[in-house]
């Protein structure tokens, strides 16, 4: 008997051995995007994403598998700050990768920040996101960047000189969005006749829509997320308002299309990608893949989740793989410069955490997404 329990103590220390030389082969990275709610659709793109990249790249240096730890915010605020303070106080990962949207990634930033942890977000374009912050980073442009892109492409290629903008007024990208381009485009002599506020659970714009009649304006600007565009152009349209309508990267998504139908024909955006412009060769063999698993084409937030993905295993392998600390990473991810990544050419400015690179403007012609041109900054 005494020798049975000696040869079952001897099974359970090799057992924890194993499992514990099993998890130290681990490098644990929060993911804290919206799988439910009302910009469901965007996270659910770039976890494709994030999951394709890692399948193509799933360790780092010393052979330590980099895991995935997927927490829904379901786009809010409050949920993204537990879902950040979860990842770092009970499963204790090296890295955070989220959140989708500027206000989301506001609100969990300071915890990251506080913890010294680094939150890389693949699609947040707010400049208060990183404003100020050592451990917060982005791989897309920020909204100064591509609010001039809209507005250069109004007022020199469409030649229209009078804009209208529709501000939602619960949301930080869109409100820093449309201060961006307001500005760029005054200073290109253009003149703002109208500006509208409304809240991201309106229903009913027709008190907007009857005021932009009045204002006639030659294009609207509306920097908002898919649903909120959607519903505003059908009941533009419904009521006779048939001016252009312009908005950023938050258009991009199939839902706008199901949802606006045809009154969205001819709506333009600019946004990160589209896959007739991807050059790099990580972007193509990326492309191939997604096709074969999804068979479908990567939208701008599943190649956006990918790059974050992409930059950050860059990052810990630069940062020694499997004895990379949060620290270390961080600089890499600050230092990170002319990555060929899915999106373009990336490099992070080592001060703000912002990255530095090119912009697409796509359209909506006849019910699908269109490219239309690339803009480097």
């Amino acid at each position: 008997m005494k020798r049975l329990l000696s040869s079952l103590v001897a099974v359970l220390v090799a057992v924890s051995f194993l499992a514990s030389a099993s998890l130290a082969k681990e490098i644990k990275v929060g993911v804290v995007w919206p799988m439910t709610g009302l910009i469901a659709a965007f996270g659910q793109s770039a976890w494709k994403g994030a999951k394709l990249a890692q399948s193509m790249e799933p360790t780092v240096k010393g052979g330590c598998k980099i895991h995935l730890i997927l927490l829904d915010n379901k786009g809010m605020k409050v949920e993204t700050a537990n879902a950040v303070s979860k990842l770092i106080t009970e499963n204790h990962v090296k890295a955070i990768i989220g959140a989708i949207s500027s206000s989301n990634t506001l609100a969990g930033a300071p915890i990251a920040e506080k913890n010294h942890i680094p939150m890389l977000t693949s699609s947040a374009t707010n400049p208060l996101v990183t404003k100020g912050k050592k451990y917060i980073s982005r791989v897309c442009f920020i909204d100064p960047f591509q609010g001039e892109v809209a507005a250069r492409y109004i007022y020199n290629t469409l030649h229209l000189k009078k804009a209208a903008v529709m501000i939602e007024k619960d949301q930080d990208y869109s409100i820093g969005l449309a201060h961006a381009f307001m500005k760029a485009f005054k200073k290109l002599g253009g003149k703002i006749v109208a500006i509208e506020f409304f809240q991201s659970t309106d229903q009913d714009y027709s008190a907007q829509v009857a005021d932009l009649k009045n204002k006639n304006p030659q294009i609207i600007y509306m920097p908002s997320y898919y649903q909120e565009i959607s519903l505003f152009a059908r009941q533009a349209r419904q009521y006779g308002l048939n001016q252009p309508i312009m908005a950023g990267d938050g258009a991009e998504a199939d839902a706008l299309l199901k949802i606006g139908g045809k009154a969205v024909n001819g709506l333009t955006f600019t946004t990160h990608y589209d896959v007739h412009a991807a050059a790099t060769p990580l972007a193509k063999k990326f492309i191939a893949l997604f096709r074969k698993k999804y068979h479908e084409d990567p939208d701008a937030m599943a190649a956006l989740g990918a790059d974050a993905y992409f930059v950050l295993a860059n990052a810990i392998n630069k940062a020694g793989g499997c004895k990379a600390t949060p620290d270390k990473i961080n600089y890499w991810i600050r230092h990170t410069k002319n990555f060929k990544g899915v999106t373009g050419v990336i490099t992070i400015n080592p001060k703000t955490g912002n990255a530095i690179k090119s912009a697409v403007i796509r359209k909506v012609e006849n019910g699908k997404f269109v490219y239309v041109t690339t803009v480097n900054p």
